[in-house]
């Protein structure tokens, strides 16, 4: 009788091998199946829900004005320009500034600070500030920004709030598109006498790019769809005018909210609509990064 060897080092008759292999193979589709329902599941109620705000905001979002007026006391008035052009200079301003800090600190953390306690220590803490609620930022921004800086309740400060929101995860998933740029490829570079930042600069960050938009994404998504930070640093509910840098200002989130708290039974639609405007606003953003990421993927 022959024998062969199995994954774990054992010997084992064909047969044997041969039923392991199959038991193996069922387990591996069973997970498949489940994985796969998971995902499905997650699905439909993505889809219900988008088909539910779809079916309440739709009209209201192809209303005359809706995207071109100042808000209004009556439901089936005015618009949410103010909001709108908060969220997309909040926004920009957020790419503007967390992305260079974020990358820089990465590239750094990655080539070029000594592995010590201290550096560890660093990195340790920016994994935990990943996790910390935004509302803490909101009060660090009020801190730093509304007072010690001097800006006040203004766009600006809600801005580079966002930024410091933005920054750990930025930086996380950076350290990570980084380190999986392959040694051979940086080490080819340097034979051909290549200094260390050309290398940075025309080998690791085109190979990199891809992963650090997608932490990129992930991170101005949250930025951009979140209200408490806002709230804190100064965000106003209700604005007749489009906001500058260093005024008050409004963001879509907090539109929403502001829609929803009130009793008039057309504000409820007007939210859906500011929803749908959030979401289209959050996809054309991811649609340009990951339009980016995969030119960079197929030049790799």
């Amino acid at each position: 009788m022959t024998t062969s060897i199995s994954p774990n080092g054992f010997h084992l008759p064909d047969e044997e091998f041969t039923e392991n292999i199959d038991n193996r193979e069922k387990i591996g589709k069973v997970f498949e199946i489940i994985f796969l329902f998971g995902l499905l599941i997650g699905l439909f109620v993505l889809a219900l829900l988008v088909f539910d705000i779809c079916g309440d905001g739709l009209v209201r979002f192809l209303t005359p004005g809706f995207l071109t007026e100042t808000p209004s006391r009556f439901p089936d008035k005015g618009g949410i320009l103010p909001a709108l052009l908060s969220s997309l200079l909040l926004g920009i301003i957020t790419i503007l500034v967390s992305v260079p800090i974020g990358v820089g600190a990465a590239l750094y953390l990655e080539e070029y600070a000594p592995k010590t306690w201290w550096t560890a220590l660093i990195e340790i803490n920016i994994s935990n500030l990943a996790g910390v609620p935004s509302i803490v930022y909101g009060l660090l921004g009020l801190g730093v920004f509304n007072y010690l800086l001097g800006f006040g309740p203004a766009l600006l400060s809600g801005a580079l709030t966002l930024s410091l929101l933005s920054l750990p995860v930025i930086i996380v998933t950076s350290r990570e598109a980084i380190r999986s740029v392959p040694d051979s490829l940086k080490n080819a570079s340097y034979g051909l006498g290549i200094t260390k930042w050309q290398t940075i600069r025309h080998h690791v960050i085109p190979y990199a790019v891809p992963g650090i938009l997608t932490g990129v994404i992930i991170s101005v998504s949250r930025a951009i769809g979140d209200a408490a930070c806002l709230i804190v640093v100064g965000a106003v509910s209700f604005l007749t005018f489009n906001p500058g840098l260093f005024q008050r200002f409004m963001a879509l989130p907090i539109q929403i909210y502001t829609y929803i708290t009130r009793p008039e039974p057309g504000f409820s639609n007007a939210a859906a609509a500011t929803i749908i405007v959030l979401m289209l606003l959050i996809l054309a953003l991811n649609g340009t990064a990951i339009y980016i990421r995969q030119r960079y993927s197929r030049m790799r």
